[in-house]
C-alpha cells in the first residue's frame, strides 16, 4: 500500500491528462477527481441524494442519473449555489480520493486534483507530501482549450477566468512542469519525477 501521496493539478488545457498518462505508463496508481466525482454522484450514493435535496429533482434524468447539463446551468452564473455543490460533493470527494491513493500498490500515489487551488488546496488535502503543477502559457492554454471544446475565445476567456490564476497555483508547487507542446520534454519531467519522488517515498518509509 501506497504512502506518499502527490498532488497532481494545474490550468484548464495545461496537459494534465498528458501528465497523469506518463505517470501511469510507470505503473503509478493515479486517483482522479474528475471520474471519481462522477463516482460519487452515482445513483444510490449519498452525495447524489444532498444534491437532489438542495437543487430538486430537476438536475436528475429520467433513469435518476444525474443531468450535469442542468445542475450545471443552476450553478455557473451563481457563486453561492456553486459553493453550496462544492459543500456537498467535495468532502465525499476528498475522502475516495483518498481511500484510493492509500489502497494503491507501490511506494507512491497520485491525486489528479485539476481544482486543487480553487478548493483549498493543502488546508483540504492536509495527507499530500507534495504538490506537482503543470504549467503552460496563457496563450497556449487559450489555444488548446478552443481547439480541445470547439469554442472561441470569449468563452475560453471566461472558462480560464473561473479558475484560480497561474500564480495561485505555483504558490502551492513543490514541482512544476512546463508543458508549452513538447511530448518528449513532458515524458522526460514523468521520467525524471518519477524517479524522484520513488526515492522521497522509500526514505519516508515508517521502518
Amino acid at each position: 500500500m501506497a504512502h506518499y501521496f502527490i498532488g497532481l493539478t494545474g490550468g484548464i488545457a495545461s496537459g494534465k491528462s498528458a501528465l497523469e498518462k506518463a505517470f501511469a505508463a510507470h505503473g503509478v496508481t493515479v486517483a482522479d477527481a474528475d471520474l471519481i466525482a462522477r463516482e460519487v454522484v452515482e445513483p444510490g450514493q449519498p452525495a447524489l441524494a444532498a444534491v437532489v435535496a438542495h437543487f430538486g429533482a430537476g438536475v436528475l434524468q429520467a433513469d435518476g442519473r444525474l443531468d450535469r447539463a442542468a445542475l450545471r446551468a443552476r450553478v455557473f452564473d451563481d457563486d453561492d449555489e456553486r459553493r453550496v455543490l462544492e459543500d456537498l460533493l467535495h468532502p465525499a470527494i476528498r475522502a475516495r480520493m483518498m481511500a484510493v491513493c492509500r489502497n494503491a500498490p507501490g511506494p507512491y500515489a497520485i491525486a489528479m486534483i485539476p481544482l486543487l487551488t480553487e478548493g483549498g488546496g493543502r488546508t483540504a488535502y492536509p495527507w499530500l507530501d507534495r504538490i506537482l503543477v503543470v504549467d503552460a502559457p496563457p496563450a497556449v492554454q487559450m489555444t488548446r482549450l478552443m481547439q480541445r471544446d470547439s469554442i472561441d475565445d470569449s468563452l475560453a476567456g471566461k472558462m480560464m477566468a473561473a479558475q484560480a490564476t497561474r500564480a495561485q497555483r505555483l504558490a502551492l508547487a513543490d514541482d512544476i512542469v512546463v508543458n508549452a507542446g513538447d511530448v518528449a520534454h513532458l515524458q522526460r519531467a514523468a521520467d525524471e519525477l518519477h524517479a524522484r519522488y520513488l526515492a522521497l517515498a522509500n526514505a519516508a518509509r515508517v521502518p
